[in-house]
C-alpha cells in the first residue's frame, strides 16, 4: 500500500501541472464512474490546490468541490504525455497542456464538498508529514487507545497518526529501538514520539526524492543480520489484518 511519503511525491509530481490552472479535459474513462456527471460538474473549474493529509490526497476545485482519493493496496497516481498509453483502468483523466494525470485502480475516489473533506480529515491522526508535527495530538490520540495494543498495529492506526504503513512501522520502530511487540500501555511517551522523530527525516526525504529511494534496514529484510547488532531479523504477522512485521530481537526492547 502506498505510504504517506508516496502519496505526498505523487502530489509534488502533479501539483506542478494542476495547480492554479483550469483543467483542459476532465474524462471519467471507466464504467465505475460513468454516471457521476464529473466532467460537467469539473468542466471549467480550476484547481485551487493539491493537498495531503497521510495516505489521502485532495484535489481542490473552485465552487468547494473536493476530489479525494486514496490508493489503497493497488492504486497510483500516474503522468502521461497526451497520446500516450493511459490505462483503460484509469478512474479519472485531467489533462493540462501536453501532460494527462490520471489515477488507475484503488479503492476511494469521490467528489466532496469542502465541508465533508474537512469533517474526514478531521477523523485521521496528526499528519506523519505535516511541516509541524502534532506531537500532544499524537499522544493524545494513543493513550486513548487499547493499552494492550502491540505498538507495531497502533502505528498502522490512520486515526492515531496518518502516514505511516506497514514500511515505515517497521522502520520507525527499528530507528527508536522499540520492540513493536511491546504494548501501548508498556511504551513511554518518550519512546512513542522516539519513532516518529526516527522516521520523519527518512519519509520526508522519500517524500521529495520519491518512494524507495532510501534503502529499508529491517523491513523485508528476515533471517538477514541487523545491520546494528547483527542479529537475525524476525518477521510473524501483527494485528487484525496480519501485515507482517519485521524487528530484530537482538536490539529492540
Amino acid at each position: 500500500m502506498p505510504e504517506g511519503d508516496a502519496i505526498a511525491y505523487a502530489a509534488k509530481r502533479i501539483r506542478p501541472l494542476l495547480e492554479g490552472r483550469v483543467p483542459d479535459t476532465v474524462a471519467t474513462p471507466h464504467a465505475r464512474h460513468a454516471n457521476d456527471r464529473w466532467p460537467e460538474r469539473l468542466g471549467g473549474r480550476a484547481v485551487t490546490s493539491i493537498d495531503t493529509h497521510g495516505k489521502h490526497l485532495f484535489l481542490r476545485f473552485d465552487g468547494g468541490f473536493v476530489l479525494h482519493s486514496h490508493l489503497g493496496m493497488t492504486g497510483s497516481w500516474r503522468v502521461y504525455r497526451v497520446g500516450g498509453r493511459t490505462s483503460g483502468r484509469a478512474w479519472i483523466v485531467l489533462r493540462a497542456g501536453a501532460s494527462e494525470v490520471a489515477e488507475l485502480g484503488g479503492p476511494t475516489l469521490e467528489l466532496l464538498t469542502e465541508g465533508r473533506a474537512r469533517l474526514l480529515e478531521q477523523r485521521l491522526g496528526p499528519d506523519v508529514l505535516a511541516e509541524e508535527f502534532d506531537r500532544g495530538g499524537f499522544l493524545g490520540r494513543l493513550r486513548a487507545d487499547d493499552p494492550t495494543r502491540p505498538t507495531g498495529d497502533a502505528l498502522l492506526d490512520q486515526g492515531t497518526v496518518a502516514g505511516i504503513g506497514n514500511i515505515w512501522k517497521a522502520e520507525g520502530c527499528w530507528e527508536a529501538l522499540v520492540d513493536p511487540w511491546r504494548s501501548v500501555g508498556e511504551l513511554s511517551d518518550a519512546e512513542a514520539l522516539a519513532v516518529i522523530d526516527a522516521v520523519r527525516p527518512r519519509m520526508l526525504r522519500s517524500a521529495k526524492e520519491g518512494p524507495r529511494t532510501i534503502r529499508p534496514r529491517v523491513y523485508s529484510r528476515s533471517g538477514r543480520p541487523c545491520p546494528r547488532c547483527g542479529a537475525t531479523i524476525c518477521a510473524r504477522g501483527q494485528g487484525d489484518a496480519n501485515r507482517t512485521t519485521y524487528w530484530c530481537p537482538g536490539c529492540q526492547r
